[in-house]
């Protein structure tokens, strides 16, 4: 199996706390804006990938089991230090499932995500207290 090449991302600065930045594949362009005006703030963005991973985990982890999926909607509340550097301290995530798709199923998908394919998450401080709740829809 050939390596995974690096992730590179190249930040330009365009006045005030804000940024564009660009990854090394196509149409990956972000505005990330320390003030949360122009687009999403960094810890944000951090948010957004970790959501965004997981997300894409569970979805290819239930249509890979051939299950009924029709929609997934996650939403992550981050709870953070009140002091510098304001980190993250503890991760609610909750996944909205619509289809027929088995409990069991899905409570395998988030557990091979969080345990072992989520790289945002595996990159992340392991200290903090990582909670996933998920409802199906049929």
């Amino acid at each position: 199996m050939p390596a995974k090449p690096p992730t590179i991302v190249d930040l330009t600065w365009t006045g005030s706390l804000q940024f564009t930045a660009v990854s090394n594949t196509p149409n990956s362009e972000i505005t990330v804006d320390g003030d949360s005006r122009k687009g999403p703030s960094p810890l944000q963005t951090l948010a957004m990938a970790v959501a965004g991973c997981m997300s894409a985990d569970v979805v290819w982890a239930l249509t890979k089991g051939r299950h009924p999926l029709r929609a997934l909607r996650a939403h992550l509340v981050g709870h953070r230090a009140q002091e510098d550097p304001h980190r993250f301290l503890r991760l609610e995530l909750h996944f909205t499932i619509e289809g027929a798709v088995p409990p069991a199923a899905t409570e395998r998908a988030i557990a091979l995500s969080h345990d072992k394919y989520c790289s945002v998450w595996h990159s992340m401080r392991q200290d903090i207290d990582f909670q996933v709740t998920f409802d199906t829809r049929g």
